[in-house]
């Protein structure tokens, strides 16, 4: 952007094809050279370094990824001592590490690291320091991937299973730290959000957290995202996750009663209108009975106003709108009218 394109001479032109001409010729016989190794079942170092060579032009291709790690389980690693193996397991560690700084979002390479880690010798004697350096040492590399694209959600679903892997498990308590520290930097960070969800439902199942009290903290701390971008989907989410089926009525009309507010703020707001239409219609669907049928009647007719504005305010989704209106709100009110209370 705002940078002026010069005018390649056709001279300049040719020679750039050429190269990549030539590129393309060496990339393709190195391919051949490598899968017919591969084909032989040749698991000696030369077939190994090939694979690096061609793995560093193509780090995607995944069967010489395969092939590089039957190289060396059948090759490499038979009758060495476990330096040996770990030695040569740092390396592919590194050599992974430096292309994920171009290549962050390659699938091929996370699933290689994860590799390498699983395959680490515990130590010398009945130590298990390689594994638990090795360990540590990828949290570090992960969180510098976030630290360089914090919504990076190849890094953040690594994380979690760094995370689970770890000899010596970290305090779950650490990571909702950690997505403090993320959703503080950018209420954006959806990742940093989905994180947190699954750190407390870990920590509700196991009894570790009280999930009502938690509930009630999220929903405060949600609301400062929700304040300062109403626009803002990613909050919107967690706040919907929070808020789960509605069961609790107490909650429901609290929030609803908060959006309210923030929409007069913000009248314009699309996911304060969409969230409020959400919410009556699990309030009347979950607490009609003691709401009672004629307030039961102005929410549906409420949220069929709001769906008739968000058609305006959001017109991509207008046919969306339209059928929760027609074949969701127009029957459920059909039956509160018809129904005897």
């Amino acid at each position: 952007h705002g940078v002026r394109r010069t005018r390649q001479t056709s001279e300049a032109v040719e020679a750039r094809k050429q190269r990549e001409q030539s590129r393309l010729k060496e990339y393709l016989s190195l391919t051949d050279h490598v899968l017919a190794k591969k084909k032989s079942r040749d698991w000696s170092k030369d077939a190994f370094e090939a694979t690096s060579r061609l793995l560093q032009i193509n780090p995607e291709f995944y069967t010489i990824w395969n092939y590089r790690r039957n190289i060396m389980l059948h090759g490499l690693f038979v009758n060495s001592p476990p330096e040996v193996i770990n030695d040569i397991l740092s390396e592919d560690l590194s050599m992974t590490a430096a292309a994920l700084k171009a290549h962050p979002k390659v699938y091929t390479l996370w699933n290689h690291r994860s590799w390498c880690l699983e395959n680490v010798p515990d130590g010398p004697g009945d130590s298990r320091d390689w594994k638990k350096a090795n360990w540590s040492r990828e949290l570090a590399i992960v969180e510098k991937m976030l630290d360089a694209d914090a919504r990076n959600f190849h890094a953040w679903s690594y994380r979690r299973y760094v995370l689970a892997s770890m000899p010596e498990q970290r305090p779950e308590t650490a990571e909702l730290a950690y997505t403090m520290r993320k959703i503080e930097a950018n209420f954006s960070n959806f990742s940093a959000w989905h994180q947190r969800s699954k750190v407390y439902t870990s920590m509700w199942g196991s009894g570790k957290l009280n999930k009502d009290k938690c509930i009630e903290e999220e929903l405060e701390l949600v609301k400062n995202a929700l304040y300062t971008d109403p626009n803002d989907q990613s909050a919107w989410l967690y706040h919907r996750w929070l808020v789960d089926a509605g069961q609790n009525r107490h909650i429901l009309e609290s929030e609803i009663n908060a959006i309210e507010e923030l929409l007069e703020e913000d009248p314009g707001s699309k996911w304060c209108i969409e969230s409020l239409v959400h919410y009556k219609r699990l309030l009347v669907r979950n607490h009609a009975a003691v709401i009672g049928k004629e307030q039961a009647e102005k929410l549906h007719r409420q949220c069929i106003d709001m769906l008739q504005q968000l058609q305006t305010l959001d017109p991509p989704r207008k046919r969306r709108y339209q059928d929760i209106r027609e074949f969701g709100l127009c029957r459920a009110l059909n039956l509160l009218t018809s129904s005897t209370w």
